[in-house]
């Protein structure tokens, strides 16, 4: 026990005066009433003594409510943005070390199986992007790829279209096989999404091919397919493929399988391909798409770096 303590305790079981006990422990009343000031304040009872103890608690308590909020898969990088846009100031060091304390963790790394079987007697598309995933407008350029989410059940596949431009998925198809009729029911997702085929391209794209959306892809046979490249010229889509065996030409859409990975599937155990598809097409649309921020899309979220950023450059 300490020497406040017991001086308290003679003062409250004993009815002793402060004043005498202090007197005789030899005690000033002065450091006595400061150990009062600490003890009685909000979170003593906690051991938060000190301003800087109460405030850090604070902000655990609020790192904690955010990192709920997105579901555990924002980082200090991501949940920084997420405190200041409800009201706080806080640096990502700060955030950091908030969740180093309370064990947060929003990440852990699996890697993925590739699904790229090449046809080497399929068309030969160019590489129309060369590393650069970047856009200057909404349907200007789309990236794609496919993975396989495994499940107790069997193997669902997903294939995605993305926009360059603020990392929106427009399209994300599920089914039984990578093949073909996958990769175009997702390319016919991302036009609905758009509006149709004239609001995704330019005026004028039956002429000129310039005016078209780039879909660009690794050259896999999925994509190499009669019936994948036959609707794509239907929807005036241009193909780009990168190089046979390079992940980096095709960074961009890897880098969303990494995100599905890292939040998603290693979470989560699947029982069926049909719990698999609910709870992937749900952090795909509901928070991919609405919550997750995306440093290339100005630490926002798709649909809010659209909302946003579109309008203020067509007034513009």
């Amino acid at each position: 026990m300490s020497v406040a303590r017991f001086i308290a305790d003679q003062r409250t079981k004993y009815r002793v005066p402060h004043t005498v006990t202090c007197l005789l422990l030899g005690v000033s009343l002065a450091w006595f009433y400061k150990w009062l000031g600490r003890a009685e304040s909000p979170g003593a009872a906690r051991g938060l003594h000190t301003k800087r103890d109460r405030r850090r608690d604070t902000v655990d308590r609020a790192v904690a409510v955010a990192f709920k909020k997105a579901r555990g898969l924002h980082g200090s990088r991501r949940l920084v943005h997420d405190l200041r846009d409800g009201g706080w100031t806080v640096s990502e060091k700060t955030v950091a070390d908030s969740m180093r304390r309370q064990g947060l963790v929003a990440r852990r790394i699996k890697r993925r199986n590739g699904l790229t079987k090449q046809d080497k007697t399929a068309p030969k598309f160019p590489d129309l992007l060369k590393r650069d995933f970047t856009a200057d407008r909404p349907n200007a350029r789309w990236v794609g790829d496919m993975t396989e989410i495994p499940t107790a059940g069997g193997k669902l596949y997903l294939a995605t279209v993305i926009d360059l431009y603020s990392r929106r998925l427009l399209g994300a198809a599920t089914g039984l096989h990578p093949d073909a009729d996958l990769a175009c029911a997702a390319i016919k997702m991302a036009v609905a999404a758009r509006g149709g085929v004239d609001a995704v391209n330019e005026p004028g794209w039956r002429e000129d091919q310039s005016k078209r959306v780039i879909f660009h892809t690794d050259r896999g046979s999925t994509y190499t397919a009669n019936a994948f490249t036959k609707l794509c010229r239907q929807l005036g889509v241009r193909q780009s493929m990168g190089r046979v065996g390079s992940c980096f030409d095709n960074a961009a859409a890897e880098a969303f399988f990494s995100s599905l990975e890292w939040e998603v599937l290693s979470r989560h155990e699947f029982e069926n391909t049909r719990q698999a598809q609910a709870v992937v097409l749900d952090w795909c649309y509901g928070f991919y798409n609405h919550q997750r921020r995306h440093s290339a899309a100005a630490m926002m979220s798709p649909i809010s770096y659209e909302n946003t950023v579109a309008p203020n450059r067509e007034a513009a």
